[in-house]
């Protein structure tokens, strides 16, 4: 079939509640990237019980908008695709496993792992999509399910003798014409955590904006793949949890559809309303020990939804980087999962009430000093990480990204990005948090709503803000 003649169409649901065609996505060309031929061995990569932990969460979606207002699809075509394309096989050829597969048997007979062979791939998607780029970019709520068609899929599970073999990493480069590109990335959680991808897009970005790797050679930048993380017994633990043998060739990672009502929006908080937040938590809370920019952000978000549902309890959660905080500690570059939960539970009517924020504020951050800075160190509850129940519980938010990783410094050779969301909180009651593209003092928090709650929510966040300027 000719690629051009693929055409992916999808529907949401309009104001006046009828079906309309949303925008037709166009797939120019569908294609698989490897390192270069003969210059990657075999790599096995055994899964840590910190990758058994997140087997069966959903994949993570990440979208990038570079604004280029003269491109035409000839130069899309000619120049940026194939520039794309080839610095990924140059970036493959130091993060391998992003082409590689995850190995499980679903007897549990053997461990799983992440191996690569030369012959793997990423699956690469050249698009073109008449959406409104424009409305993509902005800040303002926009209809979830508009982003659906950026993103691509994993491919599908296959037997292979006595194990299963699962994609882990996808790409889709889609043209907008006469106003840019976006680059969406899809991942497999087993294949590591934010910043795993985040190391692995700053060294493609880095690659094809100099043309080659000397650059990203010389910064010292290699990945770390040691599995140093050493704890059979957790490992045992977690293994018996995995439930290996839900995976078989039957098995697909979950995947946003529409149509629905949902509408996402962007949140910024500058850095001097974040100091005033800080500011105020300290002087209600003087002996709180842990008064972060993060802290506050995520104290704001939650006291503002428990106004928007009255729920009985709520749970905010997050994940905590552990690789400086083991003994002894992990590089900052190990590729893999190596974060832990982290969070908080209180009923709702105590976060609605005038001094939600501070309460809010007080429960996440001594959560947090807890992890941090207990004496026998982080790993002490790592039995329990995962021992709870989301049974009866009537919401339970989290959170995505963290502020430390600078995505927005994403210069493939045409700029910053004119916009970065994070698709994937779509799937749950969750945010994005991460610097701001126009100041790292910035704090941008991703939202996705149904239409009707974003609504009500945006007020509520705004009219509270006006306490701090």
């Amino acid at each position: 079939m000719d690629p051009g003649s693929l055409i992916l169409g999808f529907k949401h649901r309009s104001e006046s509640l009828e079906m309309a065609s949303l925008p037709i996505l166009t797939v120019l060309e569908q294609s698989q990237v490897s390192p270069p031929p003969s210059t990657k061995a075999q790599t096995c990569l055994p899964l840590s019980f910190f990758d058994l932990a997140w087997l069966h969460v959903h994949p993570f979606h990440h979208l990038f908008f570079f604004e280029l207002p003269q491109l035409s699809k000839t130069q899309f075509t000619e120049t940026i695709a194939p520039t794309l394309k080839t610095s990924l096989s140059k970036t493959l050829l130091h993060f391998s496993p992003f082409a590689g597969k995850l190995i499980i048997d679903p007897t549990g007979t053997r461990n799983p792992q992440i191996r690569y062979i030369e012959g793997d791939t990423v699956s690469v998607t050249i698009a073109e999509s008449n959406l409104d780029f424009n409305d993509l970019v902005g800040n303002h709520p926009r209809a979830c399910d508009k982003f659906y068609p950026l993103i691509p899929l994993l491919g599908k599970a296959e037997k292979v003798i006595d194990y299963v073999t699962i994609p882990l990493f996808s790409i889709q480069v889609t043209f907008f014409p006469n106003s840019g590109f976006s680059i969406g990335t899809t991942n497999h959680h087993g294949l590591g955590d934010a910043s795993t991808r985040f190391r692995f897009l700053e060294a493609w970005s880095w690659i094809a904006r100099s043309g080659s790797d000397e650059l990203f050679l010389a910064n010292g930048s290699l990945p770390f793949y040691d599995r140093v993380i050493n704890h059979p017994d957790l490992d045992e633990i977690y293994l018996k949890r995995a439930k290996l043998d839900t995976f078989d060739e039957k098995y697909q990672p979950r995947c946003l559809s529409g149509p629905n009502d949902n509408v996402r929006t962007t949140l910024v908080l500058t850095r001097p309303i974040i100091n005033q937040m800080k500011i105020f938590v300290s002087t209600q809370l003087p002996t709180l020990q842990h008064v972060s920019s993060f802290t506050v952000a995520c104290a704001y978000f939650w006291s503002c939804f428990a106004k928007l549902r009255s729920d009985e309890l709520q749970v905010f959660g997050f994940a905590v980087d552990c690789r400086a905080r083991l003994e002894p500690s992990i590089p900052a570059n190990y590729i893999g999962n190596c974060i832990a939960p982290c969070g908080a539970m209180a009923k709702s009517n105590s976060l609605a009430e005038k001094e939600g924020f501070v309460t809010a504020a007080k429960l996440l951050g001594e959560s947090l000093y807890k992890m941090l800075n207990d004496e026998d160190g982080i790993m002490k509850d790592a039995k329990t990480w995962f021992n709870f129940s989301f049974e009866g519980m009537p919401t339970f938010i989290t959170v995505t990204g963290t502020p430390k990783h600078k995505f927005y410094d994403a210069d493939f050779g045409w700029g910053k990005p004119k916009k970065y969301e994070t698709v994937s909180i779509d799937y749950s009651v969750a945010i994005s948090l991460n610097a701001s593209k126009d100041s790292d003092e910035d704090l941008e928090i991703g939202v996705s709503l149904s239409r009707t709650e974003m609504e009500v929510f945006i007020p509520i966040f705004n009219e509270g803000l006006e306490n701090y300027i």
